[in-house]
């Protein structure tokens, strides 16, 4: 590791790699009423997503590239707290969506009609979601104060921790949870086969997200959760314990034990579509992969 090669700052490695794909995309599609380039950026929570995806975006939106460019979160989908506690009510043994985070606690009809107004250039209302409300556990925040955009839209970039997820095989999820149940490691064995093959089946239906969209030790993400609920505190004046986070967090881990090894690999069956950004715990980057 220490023979590694440490970049800082991570926008000019993406800019250098988008840049031709939105070139070629333009070219093949150069009519106002084409759809925009879907960019989809994937990484464990508090890995510094939200802030690449910001930086990158502004480097976009001003001379010499001026693009139009519309930015929101897989978190801007959750369900409403409403919807969330009648979900937890539902499936009161499966602590897997106890609270928001795995597959099956995001709005897929709402994500579907976002995508396909963006997709054919419509003004589009973007949902947004408030992590702070009702003490951390969180809510859609009121429709009102949703942005309003207008097309052309040239880039929509979307990220989220389970972006590029895809469903696994059946057999695939049992054997990996039988691995965990055996060897104590990790957290799929603390979940039932049950619960763990229903959040499986609800990631099927995120297709819908990740067919649009063109961190190695995951345990920094308790970390980084913390650190950033910490920041929350500070400037709103509430958010989570430490325990609660943990707690919070552990929802999580079960989708990144299951999905990142995929995802690491490739989520498109086209190769070159897709960077490997690799960060170590200090969010720098260590190694560039284009698969």
């Amino acid at each position: 590791m220490s023979s590694t090669i440490v970049i800082k700052d991570k926008t000019p490695i993406l800019t250098t790699f988008l840049l031709p794909l939105l070139n070629a995309h333009t070219s093949a599609n150069p009519a106002a009423s084409s759809p925009p380039f879907f960019l989809g950026i994937s990484g464990p929570q508090g890995s510094g997503k939200s802030t690449l995806v910001s930086a990158l975006a502004i480097t976009l939106r001003t001379y010499p590239h001026s693009l139009n460019v519309v930015v929101f979160s897989v978190d801007d989908l959750y369900l409403t707290h409403a919807d969330q506690v009648a979900l937890r009510e539902l499936y009161p043994d499966n602590k897997l969506v106890r609270h928001r985070g795995e597959p099956g606690t995001h709005d897929i009809e709402m994500a579907k009609k976002v995508f396909q107004s963006l997709h054919h250039q419509q003004e589009t209302k973007i949902p947004s979601y408030d992590k702070s409300a009702y003490e951390g556990q969180g809510d859609r925040a009121d429709e009102a104060s949703w942005e309003m955009v207008s097309g052309p839209y040239d880039l929509v970039i979307f990220e989220g921790w389970c972006v590029g997820f895809r469903p696994l095989p059946d057999d695939v999820v049992e054997e990996a949870w039988n691995g965990g149940r055996t060897s104590g490691k990790g957290t799929l064995g603390k979940h039932s086969l049950e619960h763990l093959l229903f959040v499986n089946t609800k990631l099927k239906d995120y297709g819908t997200i990740t067919d649009k969209s063109d961190a190695e030790d995951i345990s920094c993400v308790y970390d980084w959760r913390i650190e950033q609920e910490h920041d929350m505190i500070s400037s709103r004046g509430r958010g989570m314990t430490d325990d609660q986070i943990i707690e919070f967090v552990n929802g999580y881990m079960p989708a990144y034990e299951l999905y990142i090894d995929n995802l690491r690999q490739g989520s498109f069956e086209e190769k070159g579509k897709q960077l490997r950004v690799v960060i170590g715990k200090d969010r720098n980057v260590v190694k560039v992969v284009n698969i």
